[in-house]
């Protein structure tokens, strides 16, 4: 199995920045199974929608909107992955979660959720 823990979530003013991790941990073989790395977040359909998802060879696909505010990257030697948020606005508030798991990035290829961390942008 593979554990997925999130951190840097918080209260930002708008046109803030904030900086989510998720470090990875589990066996080897389960590590190993995962391809790509990335965040999602509910909104406020049924499902959660991909935010911004890395592989390990460091493709990178983003929600459109996010593009030029959203930045992922990736440690490989750590299994952590991150998430720089910046020029903040108060529709990106939502629960942020980590997801691991297939190549494709998709919802439906994330095979381990994290708990999820709380990001409220609010003056």
């Amino acid at each position: 199995q593979v554990q997925l823990v999130e951190s840097g979530g918080g209260l930002v003013q708008p046109g803030g920045s904030l900086r989510l991790s998720c470090a990875a941990s589990g066996t080897i073989f389960s590590i190993n199974a995962i391809d790509a790395m990335g965040w999602y977040r509910q909104g406020p359909g049924p499902q959660r929608r991909l935010v911004a998802t890395i592989t390990r060879g460091g493709s990178a696909q983003y929600l459109d909107s996010l593009k030029g505010r959203f930045t992922i990257s990736r440690d490989n030697a750590n299994n952590t992955v991150y998430l720089q948020m910046n020029s903040l606005k108060p529709e990106d508030t939502d629960v942020y979660y980590c997801g691991a798991g297939g190549t494709s990035g998709s919802y439906y290829d994330v095979r381990y959720w994290g708990q999820g961390t709380q990001v409220t942008v609010s003056s």
